[in-house]
This record gives C-alpha cells, structure tokens and sequence, in this order.
C-alpha cells in the first residue's frame, strides 16, 4: 500500500513540475498560422508580411461589451505605438454581420485593421476561437507569446509590446551605428 501512494505521488510530482516548466516556457503556444486577414477596406494582410513586428490579433464582436469596453484602449495603444512598429488586426466573428463591423469600425474611428472572418477560417486557424474577446500576441519572430481568453491587462500587454519593440530595435540600430562609421 505504501509503495502504491508513493508512486502516485511521485507522478503527481512529476506532472506538477512538467506543467510548471511548459508554463513557463516561452515558446509553448508555438508560431502564429500563416493565414491571409481581409480587411474591411478591401485589402489583404498575410501574416508572414507582419513578420519583424510585434501584433495583437484579438478576436471580437459587436455583441460582445467586454470587446466594445476594450476598443477605446486598443485604439489607444495603437495610436502610441504603431509608429514603432506594432500592429493590431481586429477579426470580427462569422456570426457578426459585416454591415455592423463597418458601421461600429467607421463610428469608433478604428485606426487598426479590422478584418471579417466570414468562414471562420482565422478563427479556425488559431486554434479555433470561438469566445470573445480572445486576443493573441505575437512576438516580431512570429511565436504566439500570449493566448488570453478575456479582458485583457493593458499594463501587462504594453510592457510585453514595449520590451518586443526595444529589442527588436536593438539590431537596426546597431546596423544605423555601423553605417555611421563607414
């Protein structure tokens, strides 16, 4: 009988830490999909061209009010740093009718990419998403940094946007510092 509780509680051990490890392990959710965004605006973004910049993908609806409370700070973020290079695609659910994400993007005067999932593929693709808000950061070498399934943490994701974008200066800037010098 006591080997039979040892044992189990040695694997128990065992799957406590393995999960504790895969927890914190920086690449467990892997590369984002290579999927193609339509935009609203008719055009097409590939997620391979989003490459070298970090990007928010976050999964919404017009229905949604934890969605619609997060906009105004989306847009916000957007605003400071888009200029440094990060990017935010808005994937608007099947079920939502495209002629009410035009009138709420036009509205709100959404300045990031608002793309309509009309087969689901996106959401599909990213491990099938089917509750919003689910939003999805991805780091500048395309690996998915962050799964979140709800409200976000707008400190939490600034500073993680933030530490992406320094060190993904850390290499232009050195090339800028050695043409200098030629």
């Amino acid at each position: 009988m006591n080997k039979k509780v040892l044992l189990t509680g040695t694997c128990i051990l065992v799957l406590a830490v393995l999960a504790g490890v895969l927890a914190l392990h920086p690449n467990r959710y892997g590369l984002a999909p290579e999927v193609t965004f339509k935009i609203i605006d008719g055009r097409q973004i590939n997620m391979k061209d989003l490459r070298g910049r970090p990007v928010l993908v976050t999964f919404w609806a017009t229905t949604c009010s934890t969605c619609l409370g997060e906009m105004p700070h989306l847009i916000s973020l957007y605003n400071e740093l888009s200029g440094k290079g990060f990017e935010i695609i808005g994937v608007a659910m099947a079920y939502d009718p495209p002629n009410r994400v035009l009138e709420l993007a036009r509205v709100r005067s959404v300045p990031y990419a608002i793309a309509l999932d009309i087969d689901s593929s996106v959401a599909h693709a990213f491990d099938g998403v089917t509750l919003t808000p689910t939003s999805v950061l991805i780091a500048p070498d395309g690996r998915i940094i962050t799964h979140n399934v709800g409200a976000l943490n707008m400190q939490e994701l600034r500073a993680q946007i933030m530490d992406m974008l320094k060190q993904s200066q850390v290499p232009s800037l050195m090339l800028q510092e050695a043409d200098n010098r030629t």
